[in-house]
């Protein structure tokens, strides 16, 4: 891919593409078109002339391999023939899910319903743990082989790496960045190392708030594109928020679910705020890298400024300390021991 493409790689998605793509395999549109809130790919609903709308995604041009998005697919397929409530691609005529069409690579969804889950709400939390728990039973059957894996060398020492030379860090701030950076690094590491030997499976892996429709028959979970190895408590603590207290209440709520259908290792609360904290520095670096796109200024004009990164580098500070801190504490009689 040429230069100007990976850095306007949507740049000929006109509308008219959009919908040639979606015609080009089966369905008739009449001609509505709502983007719908996608940065890393651009994801629309489309209108189709029985008056229903579909969902379609343009994947990013050179993040996944096609082995990699296939992966993805049938992971979601796999979740879906055992009722697990999660958004699947749909198959053409011949079994397909993944299309091609002026260069893009494209998937298309059913339109799915449904609002932000309660994670104050301790019944949606259950319910939630609970979905999640037969997530990652199947996850664990097998591991991929085409998809990346959470760790320390891709979600911080890189990242760390590449906005060191990003020239978006301001020159009195490199050197604090920098060796704020390494001392986060080695309590990242003794957080995992704290967690013993991990047990890696499937994972949705990018399990906020917004990836989760709620509807009156529990959580559906949507958009896998961040799917990949790791441990199980990377989908899990991404439903916690408020102070530790409030956080140790909604795992309890988590696990009383969760482990129905999924055992889970207690010392991977240990990894927590270390996940965290690597979450954080891959975000940044996802924006500088991404910063060519013209979508990107758009939605983070502040990301250029001194006082983001005046402000980033105070929250890696406060991560630190939240590192040094006992692990997250929950409700013992949401849990039951298990073989860790």
């Amino acid at each position: 891919m040429s230069g100007t493409a990976r850095k306007t790689p949507y740049k000929q998605l006109h509308p008219t593409v959009i919908l040639d793509a979606t015609e080009s395999i089966g369905h008739r549109c009449d001609g509505r078109l709502l983007a719908l809130n996608s940065f890393e790919n651009r994801v629309y609903q489309v209108g189709l002339e029985n008056g229903t709308s579909l969902v379609v995604k343009f994947y990013r041009k050179g993040r996944w391999s096609q082995q990699a998005i296939l992966e993805e697919h049938q992971f979601t397929r796999e979740l879906e023939e055992l009722e697990i409530p999660v958004s699947t691609p749909l198959a053409d005529a011949t079994g397909r899910t993944l299309h091609s069409w002026q260069g893009f690579r494209f998937a298309v969804y059913a339109r799915c319903g449904g609002r932000a889950p309660d994670l104050e709400n301790h019944d949606h939390l259950e319910r939630l743990g609970a979905a999640l728990g037969r997530i990652h039973a199947v996850g664990a059957t097998r591991p991929f082989q085409a998809r990346p894996t959470l760790d320390v060398e891709s979600f911080g020492v890189e990242p760390h790496r590449f906005l060191m030379d990003s020239g978006f860090i301001p020159a009195d701030l490199r050197a604090i960045y920098d060796a704020l950076m390494k001392e986060l690094l080695r309590w990242i590491r003794h957080g995992f190392a704290l967690a013993g030997p991990l047990h890696l499976i499937r994972l949705h892996g990018d399990c906020h708030s917004g990836n989760i429709l709620w509807g009156e028959q529990g959580p559906m979970f949507v958009d896998f594109d961040d799917a990949r190895m790791g441990p199980a408590i990377q989908d899990l603590w991404m439903c916690l928020s408020g102070d530790r207290e409030e956080q140790g209440n909604q795992f309890s709520a988590l696990l009383k679910g969760y482990r129905r259908f999924h055992d889970f290792n207690p010392r991977e609360v240990h990894l927590v705020e270390s996940l965290r904290t690597l979450r954080m520095i891959h975000y940044a670096a996802w924006i500088a890298r991404r910063w060519d796109d013209p979508a990107f200024p758009r939605a983070f004009p502040w990301f250029d400024a001194p006082r983001y990164w005046d402000h980033h580098i105070q929250s890696l500070r406060e991560q630190i300390t939240l590192m040094q801190a006992p692990p997250l504490e929950w409700n013992p009689q949401a849990f039951t021991l298990s073989r860790y």
